[in-house]
């Protein structure tokens, strides 16, 4: 089987010259010399009696783990001159090291491939097979992995999982699927890699619905697994089977395994369950920086202001010092608390005395406190004075606050920094339009509904979701395709009319 990698080679490798004698490794051509005249002797005496491929592979290895993998393909270069001959452990070395710096495997991987191509190593030798299959994968040419993975006459799970995975990681789910349905034997990896890569690529109820599966095969999930399912709990909100989740960790061996405890905190935190986050966090034997930061910003968001920053406090007490996402937590707090100038305080310390250099998000978070404090102004000079662009979150975060205050020339304003970043996000106009509504401008909200027909932008319908029994149910509004649906919509009548008993008016929405 011809590979293009065979033929494809951007850097030339010299070709074996027979030796009548093989430098020894104490000479400058090895990869470790020695200078050193007083040890040389014991030096050779010791080194005679090592395979020298070893000795240069081990070398090569090294140089691949530093991350300095021109040195070490240079290395393997010096060895094929010294006429010794590499090893299939040789070529894992090197493939490994390209897979780590895909930048560089587009360089120097196709060339590496062709000389293992030439030995046949990577049809005959499942290391180098799977190695291949790997870096490919990693540096985004998946179906130069899948030759090679097609090519191999002996693969075992390992490099099976490697193709699955490498599927997943560029985004060819239906492909992966295909190779797991082929794989003779699926094991905790397989399913796994499967699972994870859903997660990875958001499609969180695909990965849940493959765990059900894979609890049906009896296979039992490992510790990575669990984290992969929690973090799709956590972003679908699927408290029921979080709880399932959480009880059955604690019938495994890994049950105070440090990353399931944070995944369960964040898990719970994102559900609105701070309690039991803080009761996972409370029975850990042993605390990481993003088990208290995992905290911080549970109680952030879920409008605990004063128990984050006590939490922002008691972390230093102890012993961690805060980083990025500390400070993310602590301003936060600060911006749902109305905390302005505590804020100011902690953006100030976090650069001054922290020395960390403020991200967006930590810019974003600034704007909110203003934006949320009724300082229209000030947020809008952190925006045009920040060092680097602000994004659609920056922006809507006072966009949204310019519709609590009626300030319709400031969202204008934003309008424009909106449509350079992204002129198809449907979300502002339809917010702006509404701006318009509220102020009874309807000639404004009129013009941007008609902005976006031109434009052919349509309001994305946006979706509620309730779980049942570990069950998720989605409603767009205006559907009735759900079987219970008249029952649902009996329901909401009746809210209805007991909000209207309350008073509740109505707010104009424009819709599109």
């Amino acid at each position: 089987m011809i590979l293009p990698a065979c033929t494809a080679t951007p850097i030339q490798l010299p070709k074996q010259h027979p030796l009548t004698t093989t430098p020894h490794p104490s000479h400058s051509t090895s990869p470790n010399p020695k200078h050193d005249k007083k040890h040389s002797v014991s030096l050779k005496n010791r080194n005679e009696h090592i395979d020298q491929t070893v000795l240069w592979t081990s070398s090569i290895s090294q140089r691949c783990r530093s991350g300095q993998l021109s040195q070490a393909v240079s290395q393997f270069v010096q060895m094929r001159q010294a006429g010794v001959e590499p090893n299939h452990i040789t070529f894992v070395t090197l493939f490994s090291g390209c897979a780590h710096f895909p930048a560089k495997a587009a360089l120097f991987g196709p060339s590496l491939h062709a000389y293992a191509s030439k030995l046949g190593l990577d049809r005959t030798n499942v290391m180098v097979g799977t190695a291949l299959v790997d870096m490919y994968a990693k540096s985004g040419r998946v179906e130069l992995a899948r030759l090679v993975f097609g090519g191999m006459e002996v693969k075992n799970s390992m490099s099976w999982n490697t193709m699955i995975d490498g599927y997943m990681r560029n985004g060819n789910v239906r492909d992966a699927v295909e190779v797991f349905d082929e794989m003779p034997e699926r094991d905790a990896v397989s399913w796994t890699a499967l699972i994870g890569g859903f997660v990875k690529r958001r499609r969180f109820e695909q990965a849940l619905e493959w765990f059900r599966e894979m609890q049906v095969s009896g296979v039992e999930p490992d510790y990575v697994t669990i984290i992969a399912v929690i973090a799709a709990c956590a972003d679908l909100g699927t408290l029921g089977l979080g709880l399932w989740i959480n009880r059955f960790v604690m019938k495994q061996d890994f049950r105070h395994n440090i990353r399931i405890s944070n995944s369960l905190i964040d898990m719970y935190s994102r559900c609105g369950c701070i309690d039991f986050a803080r009761q996972v966090f409370d029975n850990m034997t042993d605390r990481t920086l993003v088990s208290w930061n995992s905290m911080i910003v549970g109680f952030a968001v879920n409008g605990h202001a004063e128990e984050a920053l006590v939490f922002f406090n008691l972390m230093q007490k102890e012993g961690f010092k805060p980083d990025g996402v500390s400070f993310t937590g602590a301003l936060t707090a600060c911006s749902h608390a109305g905390l302005v100038d505590e804020g100011l305080h902690f953006f100030d310390n976090m650069k001054r005395i922290h020395k960390i250099t403020p991200r967006i998000e930590h810019y974003g978070c600034i704007v909110d406190l203003y934006s949320r404090a009724g300082r229209l102004e000030d947020a809008l000079n952190v925006i045009e004075n920040m060092p680097m662009k602000p994004n659609e979150v920056v922006l809507g975060s006072l966009l949204a606050a310019c519709r609590t205050s009626g300030n319709i020339n400031l969202a204008e304003k934003l309008m424009k920094y909106l449509n350079e970043l992204d002129p198809g996000v449907d979300s502002n106009y339809v917010l702006l339009a509404n701006i318009y509504a509220a102020d009874g401008r309807w000639d404004g909200a009129n013009k941007v509904r008609k902005t976006m027909k031109d434009l052919g932008i349509q309001k994305v319908p946006g979706f509620s979701s309730v779980e049942i029994d570990c069950d998720i149910h989605e409603f767009v509004a205006g559907d009735k395709s759900h079987v219970d649906a008249e029952y649902i919509y009996s329901t909401l009548e009746l809210l209805s009319f007991e909000l209207k008993l309350c008073g509740y008016v109505p707010e104009q929405i424009i819709r599109e």
